[in-house]
């Protein structure tokens, strides 16, 4: 019997994203580098920026997956708000330590290397998120734990 566990989304904010990444909120142009932004790691392979569309899936985190070696940023191309769920970078995650997040549609995320992450999730029927990475993420450095084969367990996402 699998288990249902519902998180209500908090609002990211800076502090509460920190153990994950860095939140990166619109600045003024010409703003010099700062804490306020991310400290990219693109230094193991070549760079990709792309667009990536993704259609509406249920708000159930079923997997959580990491990448060792980049920092990858996400950001939502039409202001769409959007739902994540993260880890701290380690050993794989128990259920109980994702947290859920909501992510305003005029903000990007830059995770940390390493960070376990379930998302982007939205309620729209399809959005676009800037997505960068490296050209081979997703073959050579995609490490997934299924949550419901390991612990017996899903996530709710409380829209």
């Amino acid at each position: 019997m699998t288990r249902i566990l519902r998180a209500m989304p908090r609002m990211a904010t800076p502090e509460s994203i920190a153990p994950y990444g860095t939140l990166i909120e619109p600045t003024e142009d010409g703003s010099p580098f700062g804490a306020e932004d991310a400290e990219l790691d693109l230094t193991q392979g070549t760079p990709r920026l792309y667009i990536m569309r993704l259609r509406q899936r249920p708000l159930l985190i079923r997997g959580i997956t990491r990448h060792g070696r980049v920092t990858q940023c996400l950001a939502s191309m039409k202001g769409e708000e959007w739902f994540i769920g993260l880890a701290e970078a380690g050993d794989a995650p128990e259920p109980e330590e994702i947290r859920v997040f909501r992510m305003g549609g005029d903000v990007a995320l830059a995770l940390h290397a390493g960070t376990w992450h379930a998302g982007p999730f939205f309620t729209a029927p399809s959005v676009d998120f800037l997505n960068l990475e490296l050209t081979d993420t997703n073959e050579t450095d995609h490490e997934t734990l299924r949550l419901e084969e390991a612990h017996g367990a899903v996530i709710e996402i409380l829209a």
